[in-house]
């Protein structure tokens, strides 16, 4: 059987947005328990020159199915579109991620192989093919924003842990 660019990518998108759903789950348990304000971990940041959690989450949605949206168009460009504002709606945008990625064909990601594309913001401009753009550039992103909505969620003292991060893996049958 042969490795494509769909079972390197798709998968493990799905894994994490799949996790990330859950760590909002508990987030959302952990705001009633506590009596934590859901908006104060919305806007939480871990350090002053980063984005909050809210945007975190976006960035998940933005490097997966969005970047998927970018292959197909031939460019990606940020999403500078307001992230939603309160746990439901991030869920939401998660879950909707995760659908439209279930929606996708082997064939067509498979298909993107050796297709051009280029991320573009603002006068920056990064030729990529297809499959170098997501392995080499969303995928990282992808993880970098998960990981850090991860360490924003720990921070603020939500009982999570690896496994939590990690999902459901895909292991042998």
């Amino acid at each position: 059987m042969t490795f494509t660019l769909y079972d390197a990518t798709i998968p493990n998108f799905q894994q994490t947005l799949g996790a990330t759903i859950g760590l909002i789950d508990k987030a959302e348990a952990f705001c009633t328990d506590t009596g934590l304000d859901p908006t104060a971990l919305v806007d939480a940041k871990l350090a002053d020159d980063m984005l909050p959690f809210g945007y975190q989450v976006k960035s998940v949605c933005a490097h997966s199915i969005g970047a998927i949206k970018g292959v197909r168009a031939g460019v990606f460009s940020p999403d500078l579109s307001p992230w939603p504002t309160d746990l439901a709606g991030l869920k939401a945008a998660l879950a909707s991620a995760q659908s439209d990625l279930a929606a996708l064909s082997t064939d067509e990601i498979n298909g993107f192989v050796g297709n051009d594309m280029a991320f573009a913001f603002k006068d920056r401009r990064m030729e990529f093919t297809a499959q170098n753009f997501l392995m080499s550039f969303s995928l990282p992103n992808f993880y970098f924003h998960a990981t850090t909505a991860y360490a924003i969620m720990r921070m603020k003292g939500v009982k999570i842990g690896k496994m939590d991060f990690m999902g459901r893996p895909r292991m042998k049958a």
